[in-house]
Formats: structure tokens, C-alpha cells, sequence
């Protein structure tokens, strides 16, 4: 496979306005999104950015960004963009979504997500881990896989939820919002209408789902720490202040 990891990333945030730039152990939290990114050594790293700041930042890093519309939806449809952009001879066949806040993520989650596509009958590979946390389990901001165990640590997955699910005694898993599509699949899944279980749970890989896509969930040990609220920011601070008593 020839991957490329693309880092959507934009401005406005209702939470935590400007949040990509916000200061982080003395980096932009893009930054350090970029670092992990490269840090797990799949393939070529991009931002993709509707800001000069974002971009002025990540060049000043060392790294790659591309301007896109900002008038995009999802995150799906600015890293389409940006590979058509930057790759429109179709030389990579594997693009990998990796969301601009999660500057505490364990690199070896993005290389087990594009390792689900080792698969050829996979289109999109994407993470969870058991939930262990009792309120979590009935707490609709934590999104439920559920899937069939097709082998150690895998599933394919049967559907995404917010409810509590499955019923009846089991784990139940957390899902993690990192996605490596096929190049095809992406191009497919963005061309495709919000579908209707999507736009009722707000989930957008239903879509994927609910037009016969096939998505393999790998199941890891911890959910990364994503940054919504400041909150979140002053936890991230605290990781990178403190990262051994918080491994």
C-alpha cells in the first residue's frame, strides 16, 4: 500500500475557537498532531487547512499544508479535496484521516488502522477500544462499534450507535474517529448523499455502511485524548508536562 496521512484542520471551533493553533508545551496542538503523524512512519503527512495561519504554521514545522474550501461539511470531504489536490494521478491508494486534535495519540493507532486494509476486501479501517468506564457505557457522546470478532483484536463492523449497544452481557466498544480509506472507497463515500441512519444518529460513517461499504475495527487499549474544550486543552498541557505519570 501506498498511504498518505492527511490532518483536516480548521479555525472555527464553537468549543474552543482557533483551537489548532492553541499553545501547547510551546507547539501549535497541530504541530504536535503532525509530529505523531510522522512519527508513525506510513507514508507521506498533509494538512489540510482553510487558514494561512494554520498553514504558515505547519510550514514553519517542517511540514506540508494545502488550502481547501472552507465551506466543507466533514473532514471528509477537505482531505478529498486535498488529495485530489495533491495527488491527483492517483499514486497513493490509501489515504488515512487522522483529526487535528488528538496531539496525545499513540502513533502505533494510526499504523493499525491502515493495517486493517491488508485486507482487500476492506474499504475502510478504523479503531475502538473496550469501554471500562461504567457512565460511558449509556453516554451518547461516546460512540458504540459493535461488530463481529472476525479475528484477535478485529471486527467488521455492523454498525455505529450512540445508544448503549449491544444488549446483553459483553464488552461494549468505544469507537475512535480515525479512518484509512482505499483511495476508490474515499472517492466513492464522499459522492454519496447523507444517508438516512447517518443524519438520525449524526454518524457519518453509517453512509459507508449503509451502501454495503466494509469497515474493519481494530480494537486497541486506550481512546486518545481529543481536545473539544479547555478542558481537554489544560489535560493535553498537563500530558506533555507529565508524560510519564499519565502513559
Amino acid at each position: 500500500m501506498a498511504a498518505l496521512v492527511v490532518i483536516p484542520a480548521r479555525m472555527a471551533s464553537t468549543r474552543l475557537p482557533g483551537k489548532p493553533l492553541a499553545d501547547i508545551a510551546g507547539k501549535p496542538m497541530i504541530v504536535h498532531v503532525l509530529d505523531r503523524a510522522r512519527e508513525a512512519d506510513i507514508g507521506p503527512v498533509v494538512v489540510a487547512c482553510d487558514d494561512d495561519r494554520i498553514r504558515d504554521a505547519i510550514e514553519a514545522a517542517g511540514g506540508r499544508a494545502v488550502m481547501t474550501r472552507d465551506d466543507h461539511e466533514t473532514g471528509s470531504d477537505r482531505i478529498f479535496e486535498a488529495v485530489e489536490r495533491i495527488d491527483p494521478g492517483g499514486g497513493h491508494d490509501v489515504v488515512v484521516n487522522l483529526q487535528g486534535d488528538l496531539p496525545t495519540l499513540d502513533p502505533a493507532l494510526v499504523r493499525a488502522a491502515a493495517g486493517l486494509l491488508d485486507d482487500p476486501a476492506v474499504d475502510i479501517g478504523t479503531l475502538a477500544a473496550e469501554i471500562r468506564v461504567a457512565a460511558e457505557r449509556t453516554n451518547p457522546n461516546v460512540v458504540k462499534a459493535v461488530g463481529s470478532p472476525i479475528g484477535p483484536d478485529r471486527l467488521r463492523a455492523l454498525y455505529f450507535t450512540r445508544a448503549t449497544a449491544p444488549w446483553g452481557e459483553g464488552p461494549l466498544f468505544h469507537h475512535i474517529g480515525l479512518y484509512a480509506y482505499r483511495r476508490v472507497a474515499l472517492a466513492r463515500f464522499v459522492g454519496l448523499p447523507p444517508s438516512p441512519l447517518e443524519q438520525r444518529e449524526k454518524l457519518e460513517q453509517l453512509r459507508a455502511l449503509e451502501a454495503g461499504m466494509r469497515i474493519d475495527v481494530a480494537v486497541v487499549d486506550t481512546v486518545p485524548l481529543g481536545v473539544d474544550t479547555a478542558e481537554d486543552l489544560q489535560r493535553a498541557r498537563d500530558w506533555f508536562a507529565h508524560p510519564a505519570a499519565d502513559a
